[in-house]
């Protein structure tokens, strides 16, 4: 559960679980049509899918479509997420402060 930090990070945002949420709904997609889909610009876009695809919660695979463009498609990752107190206690072990 050291990773339990940067997945709460990504879940924390509105726009992440939005973006989730369209995923797991509507299934695969690529970033053009994912971004008219959650109502935020691209490159917005590709900022919180970058931060879902470090938290391991999304997945991507560029792909050509048939007129030979380079998509981008992301997914859903298959993850569940336990937090009770004890998986709280192990993520505290990884977590280093910084001094002030």
């Amino acid at each position: 559960m050291h990773n339990l930090l940067p997945v709460l990070e990504a879940l924390a945002n509105p726009h992440r679980l939005r973006i989730i949420a369209a995923l797991k709904v509507d299934g695969r997609n690529y970033v053009s049509q994912l971004a008219r889909d959650v109502g935020i610009s691209r490159p917005l876009l590709h900022l919180h899918l970058a931060k879902l695809e470090a938290a391991g919660l999304v997945t991507s695979k560029h792909e050509l479509s048939n007129d030979g463009k380079a998509l981008n498609y992301f997914e859903v990752a298959d993850f569940r997420l336990q937090l009770d107190p004890a998986a709280i206690v192990e993520a505290a072990k990884h977590i280093k402060l910084e001094k002030e």
